[in-house]
Formats: C-alpha cells, sequence, structure tokens
C-alpha cells in the first residue's frame, strides 16, 4: 500500500495534520490506495472556492479513485461538499484522526457526511502531536482551536474551542526531529499564545518554550508563529528577546491599525498596545524583525481608519507581512456590517503589499555587509536567517546546516550570501 494522495489547502496546520492522517491510515490498516483526500481550508471565501476547485481537480485527474473532503471548510458547511457529484465522503476535522472515517469512500457511491460537533471537543489527545518537515525545518502543532470570536473570523466553527498539546508529549516530537537531523523547530497552532490554560497547571507558552530549550539542547533554533500581541507575557518576552535559540522573528496578529476597527473585529488590543510592544521587542533585541497579519476593507473601514493601517506598518517595523482583502464569511458578525466596495478592498489591499515591499526593500538594503547564519534548503542553494530574511548562496552548500555567510549583494530583490 502507497498510501492516500493528500492535498492540503491553506495554513502550515493544515501540511502537518495531513501527515497525521497519511500515519494514522497506515497505522489503522486502511486500503487508501484509491483514495484522494483534500484537506480544505475556510480562512476566507477565496480559500473555499480553492478547495473546491481542488476537489474537481482531484477528481478529474483521478476519476477511478474517491474522493473525499476534510478540513476547515468540510468542518463548517459539510453539505456544500457532499452535494459536489465529484465527493464520495465528507469528514470533520475532529473526525480525521479516526481511520475508520475513512473507509466509507471505498464502499459505497453516496457521499457520506462523518462531521462531530467540533465545539464540544475538549481532548487534548496525542493524535494532536502533529508535524511535518519543510527541507529543513519541522512544523510541530502545540494547540489547535481558539476561544476567541473575531467578528471576521470562521476558523473557531471549524477548529473548535482551543486544546493544547501536554508539554511532555511536544517535547518528545521536537526531540525526535532533532534526532533526524532538524536544526529548526517552528511551533505552530490556531492560537499559539492562547497554550496552557485547558492542561493540568495551566502551563503558559513561555513556560512550554523554556521546557523545550531545557529538555532539548541539541536544538539549535526555535521559532515561533503567528502569535497575538496581547498575550505576550513576560516570560514569553524574555525569552524572544533574551534566548539566543529563540529567532528574533516576531509575527503579530495585528490585523488593522485603527482602533473603532480593532474593536469592530473584536480584537483584544489597541494600536498604541501593539507599537508599544513592538518597540519594547526592539529596544531590548534590535534584530528583531516584526511580521503581521493586515485585513484590508474590513467592513466600515473609511479612508481614515485604512490610513491608520498602512501607518502602522511604519509605526511597527513590519517587513514581513500577510495581506488579506476582506470578504465576508456567511455566519460571521462582520458580514452582517456595511461592506466597503470591493474595488477599494482590491486597492487597498495593494497599497498595503506595496508597503510591505517598500519595507522589505530598505530591510534588505540594510543586509548588505552583515554576517547571518542561515538554515541551508532547497538542495543546499538558499536557506533562512534568524531574522527570517531570505538569502540565497553564490555556490551550494550542504543542505540541512547552519551556514555562516557574508551578505554581498542584493540583485533586483534576491539576497545572495558568500558561505564563510
Amino acid at each position: 500500500m502507497s498510501g492516500p494522495e493528500l492535498i492540503s489547502m491553506g495554513c502550515r496546520l493544515n501540511i502537518a495534520e495531513s501527515e497525521t492522517i497519511r500515519q494514522s491510515l497506515k497505522a489503522g490498516h486502511v486500503p487508501v490506495d484509491d483514495l484522494v483526500i483534500i484537506n480544505s481550508c475556510a480562512v476566507t471565501n477565496e480559500a473555499v472556492r480553492q478547495s473546491r476547485q481542488a476537489v474537481r481537480r482531484a477528481k478529474r485527474d483521478n476519476p477511478d479513485k474517491k474522493v473525499i473532503v476534510t478540513g476547515c471548510a468540510a468542518q463548517v458547511d459539510p453539505d456544500m461538499f457532499a452535494e459536489m457529484p465529484e465527493t464520495a465522503g465528507v469528514v470533520g476535522n475532529f473526525d480525521k484522526y479516526e481511520p475508520d472515517n475513512f473507509k466509507f469512500g471505498l464502499e459505497s457511491n453516496q457521499p457520506d457526511i462523518r462531521v462531530s460537533d467540533i465545539m464540544k471537543v475538549r481532548e487534548t489527545a496525542p493524535h494532536m502531536i502533529s508535524a511535518f518537515t519543510e527541507r529543513s525545518r519541522a512544523f510541530v502543532e502545540i494547540q489547535n482551536g481558539c476561544d476567541h470570536r473575531c467578528t471576521f473570523c470562521i476558523i473557531p466553527y471549524g477548529r473548535g474551542n482551543s486544546r493544547s498539546v501536554p508539554a511532555g508529549q511536544v517535547v518528545s516530537q521536537i526531540q525526535a526531529l532533532v534526532d533526524q537531523g532538524f536544526q529548526e523547530v517552528v511551533l505552530t497552532g490556531v492560537d499559539v499564545t492562547s497554550y496552557g490554560p485547558d492542561l493540568p497547571g495551566k502551563p503558559t507558552l513561555g513556560q512550554l518554550v523554556e521546557r523545550i530549550l531545557t529538555h532539548v539542547p541539541d536544538l539549535p533554533r526555535l521559532r515561533l508563529s503567528s502569535l497575538d500581541g496581547v498575550e505576550i507575557d513576560e516570560r514569553l518576552f524574555d525569552l524572544l528577546t533574551g534566548e539566543a535559540r529563540v529567532m528574533p522573528h516576531v509575527h503579530i496578529s495585528l490585523q488593522s491599525g485603527d482602533n473603532l476597527i480593532l474593536k469592530r473585529m473584536k480584537r483584544r488590543h489597541s494600536r498604541e498596545q501593539a507599537i508599544e510592544l513592538v518597540a519594547d521587542l526592539k529596544s531590548a533585541r534590535p534584530e528583531i524583525t516584526i511580521g503581521a497579519d493586515l485585513i484590508a476593507g474590513f467592513p466600515t473601514e473609511t479612508d481614515a481608519a485604512f490610513a491608520n493601517s498602512l501607518d502602522i506598518i511604519d509605526q511597527c517595523q513590519v517587513v514581513h507581512g500577510h495581506i488579506f482583502p476582506y470578504s465576508p464569511k456567511k455566519g460571521t458578525p462582520a458580514a452582517l456590517m456595511p461592506q466597503v466596495n470591493g474595488n477599494i478592498i482590491k486597492q487597498r489591499a495593494q497599497h498595503l503589499r506595496a508597503k510591505i515591499s517598500e519595507k522589505q526593500r530598505i530591510f534588505k538594503a540594510d543586509l548588505i555587509g552583515s554576517a547571518q547564519k542561515i538554515l541551508a534548503e532547497r538542495g543546499g542553494k538558499a536557506g533562512y536567517a534568524e531574522n527570517f530574511a531570505h538569502i540565497e548562496f553564490d555556490r551550494t552548500v550542504p543542505e540541512g546546516q547552519i551556514i555562516p555567510v557574508m551578505v554581498a549583494a542584493n540583485e533586483g530583490g534576491t539576497i545572495i550570501g558568500k558561505p564563510l
């Protein structure tokens, strides 16, 4: 048995979970050679459209195979996928870890829906320890779900409430990855900074990071995925700014730079708090680079409110940006608010991306002449610095190793490093 074909849409968490599905099906002895599994995404309407497109493409390319849909979009709207003629079955986000839930696709030509109520899931079972490798880096899921209800977000209804993976399981997984030779681990989840309150003793993300660093001393690099700035407590702040093995790269879930829009989004931070956090981070560890998520054209966003989002890129010195044009998601409060014209949303998204590109240009120019440590990927041709700068080598180096380089040139936006 070669195993199922798994197609992951959306976030890295989906990719990690697809690998867990693959392993669980193998362990469960499910005969899945004639299955194609689409792990769908629901974060935007475009993500749902692409998931549906992937279902059609999978059936067109594999007419003799059964197409099963799982993931967030399948959880939120299972009937929509079940009604697609290409679909053999729909499996929920919690149900996808039970191998038997994929057997029906081999036995029936009628679409079947196996989707539990994700909001009732409370367990922190071992199956949640998902990981996948991206060349020389590994991503480890430490948490799933979200207890917050941002007005634009459908993900809690696809993922359920926040559940954390016990620290011992996380440490064991990371040690196994290090034993395999991985030099960098990225902690990932839906709301990483909410880690711990559901576990005995209510550990924090900072305590988990401390435990990883202590019990996996041969892990060279630990990186954190997107953080909610308001949940960065003193312990986590000290680790981000004072621990050399924690990478100087903080990606913050900003979403907007305008206080009224932030309130309407039901975010828990203000513009001023975000700016102060970044100032404190940069003051304590100047080499830290800032990434951010920003939404363009949230309902009721005026020109002045949008100007505040443009400005916060400057105020927070954002150089790694994820820009999302707002699209209404059925079932979310924001979908019922007065909407911004679609063309204006597109224009604002372009302006935000242009602003980030300008910050990237300056960031790259400032790297020239500096020494950086690069984790070699892509066959030893490129990799990422500690500050998440992407750098290409002027010659091939051993993949999977951390290589000291001197940043020599910026060739059309591509940073070239000379291995030392």
